[in-house]
């Protein structure tokens, strides 16, 4: 009984240690994925470049609402990973909840954004500077947007699975994909916003 007991703890940590390793490639590739939409940005947008800049276009002020409501929802996200572990099932949804609500709020800016910007003439087939800012804060908005629905199935799936070694692991993905792109803002927050203001 206790050897099977061994076998099965044995299992178990094997499962998560591949499991962690393979989320852990994914991130990598993730990686490479921005580094590249990064790089396509900063050529085309190399002073003297031709077509229309953004800096003529944007709104710093909404940008900057935009990564607070950003950094906020890893906030709240870190307080629900705390009751998590801590075994407080109710108070994890409300702050996977709040977490939602600040992240599609983020969603909801930037595609105010990307329509007024369509509105003023700069829309992605314009140029190679208009179309690499598009791809790059697109895909970014994309993740943003899969990680939502991430969120509201975790919710739902806490409801009948409640606090487990499973949901535990699953919500220690879900955290490393949301300060993942909490951390990918930054640099487009950096690179395409404040230096493509100057």
């Amino acid at each position: 009984m206790e050897a099977e007991r061994v076998l099965e703890v044995h299992h178990q940590h094997e499962t998560d240690a591949a499991d962690v390793f393979g989320f852990w490639l994914y991130i990598l590739t993730d990686c490479i994925l921005f580094g590249s939409l990064f790089a396509t940005f900063i050529v085309l947008n190399a002073p003297g470049a031709p077509g229309a800049m953004l800096k003529n276009y944007m709104d710093l002020k909404d940008v900057m609402l935009e990564t607070f409501l950003l950094l906020a929802s890893n906030f709240t996200f870190c307080l629900a990973a705390l009751n998590l572990n801590k075994n407080k099932l109710l108070n994890v949804q409300v702050w996977l909840m709040a977490t939602f609500m600040l992240g599609a709020s983020f969603i909801a800016m930037e595609l105010k954004e990307f329509r007024y910007l369509a509105s003023v003439g700069f829309r992605w087939d314009i140029s190679g500077q208009a179309s690499s800012f598009f791809t790059l804060v697109g895909t970014h908005g994309l993740h943003v947007s899969i990680g939502l629905c991430w969120i509201l199935f975790t919710i739902f799936q806490l409801s009948f699975l409640k606090i487990t070694h499973i949901t535990k692991r699953r919500m220690t993905y879900l955290g490393l994909f949301w300060n993942f792109l909490d951390i990918v803002w930054i640099f487009v927050f950096t690179i395409v916003y404040l230096v493509g203001a100057i």
